[in-house]
């Protein structure tokens, strides 16, 4: 019963994705006068369509992906002014960045509603922990760190990643003291046995959200300082999910940085599970949570310069912006089939790896 129910969230949850990502460029397209002829959620043979306008809405068998078809978009369909290919090298971008810029701000307003009912931690020190760096290198209660070896840290996030990636090597922090001072002080983290985590040795303070129970000593957040953090949060997101992207196609990632569809589905299913050993409510936050980090996944994935994403037909656009004319249809075909190919082969590979890892 554990499995379905994970299955059906997993399901939905992807769904959820797909939808904004196929509305954002659905909505642009609308706008710039190109008629959609199908916007459509899985892939696969049709279980459900209707007509509405002069658009086709339709559910596919497979739960995964979907897609936006528009007039004239995938071969010479310029003489008709409502095609693709009628509109402007602009409109045309516009269009292809529009479904992954819906994604990110999927995972924003996501993170902004996860915010705004839990506890946030902030890159401020609550308390120094005894034999830590933090406390031989000087560090005080109240101490807001800024930066890190002259990056600009703005939430304990992206302070956690910076350890992570840093891998134990000395670090600088730029920091500011209660009274408005700024410091700078050179540390080494220390590798936590227990967390597996590289630790600078402080606790932070955590604020409550707009919505969250309030509790002694905590301070709220108000509205501008959530949605700052979420914005952060989602910029984070990008970045760790560009950077392990770029290693996944280099084949230099470790197997236990990326998955597949099963590993999706055991990750939604373990954290939905583990939440609900506390509420309902921890369960659908768990969810949420996963559905920003996945959404920011997809949109960044999307914009990756490869032939059959968004990015790659962006690509193609930057070079007929550059060059006054399209590119040959039949070169740009083949180029879209070997980045289709290519992706085929990523996926196979991914879900082999996941059935190494799940299931045997």
């Amino acid at each position: 019963m554990e499995n379905i129910s994970s299955l059906l969230i997993t399901i939905i949850l992807l769904g959820v994705l797909v939808i904004a990502h196929e509305f954002g460029h659905f909505i642009i397209a609308k706008k710039n006068g190109i008629w959609v002829q199908e916007f459509a959620v899985g892939m696969g043979p049709k279980i459900f369509s209707r007509t509405k306008g002069d658009t086709e809405y339709s559910i596919r068998i497979l739960p995964l992906g979907g897609f936006c078809r528009m007039e004239g978009e995938a071969e010479d369909g310029a003489s008709s002014s409502t095609s693709f290919l009628s509109k402007s090298v602009g409109a045309r971008m516009a269009v292809m960045a529009a479904g992954p810029v819906m994604n990110f701000l999927l995972a924003f307003l996501m993170i902004f509603g996860l915010t705004c009912t839990t506890y946030t931690a902030t890159p401020v020190i609550k308390e120094v922990l005894p034999d830590s760096a933090a406390a031989a290198s000087g560090l005080e209660v109240g101490d807001r760190i800024q930066k890190i070896d002259g990056k600009t840290i703005h939430i304990y996030d992206e302070l956690q990643y910076t350890l992570q990636s840093n891998h134990g090597e000395s670090l600088t922090l730029d920091v500011v003291d209660a009274t408005g001072t700024h410091h700078k002080y050179k540390l080494r983290p220390k590798l936590d046995e227990k967390q597996g985590r590289y630790l600078i040795g402080f606790s932070p303070e955590v604020k409550t959200g707009l919505f969250a129970e309030s509790v002694d000593g905590y301070a709220k957040m108000g509205i501008a300082e959530t949605a700052r953090y979420s914005l952060f949060a989602m910029i984070n997101y990008v970045k760790m999910t560009a950077e392990g992207l770029l290693r996944v196609f280099t084949f230099t990632a470790n197997p236990d940085e990326y998955g597949g569809p099963i590993a999706i589905f055991n990750m939604v299913g373990q954290s939905y599970q583990a939440g609900l050993q506390y509420s309902i409510k921890a369960a659908i936050q768990n969810v949420v949570y996963i559905g920003a980090v996945l959404s920011a996944n997809l949109g960044v994935l999307n914009l990756f310069p490869i032939p059959a994403l968004d990015g790659g037909r962006i690509l193609f656009l930057l070079i007929e912006a550059v060059r006054r004319k399209p590119m040959d249809i039949e070169t740009e075909s083949k180029l879209q089939f070997l980045g289709f190919v290519f992706l085929m082969g990523l996926m196979a590979f991914v879900i082999f790896s996941d059935i190494k890892k799940y299931m045997i």
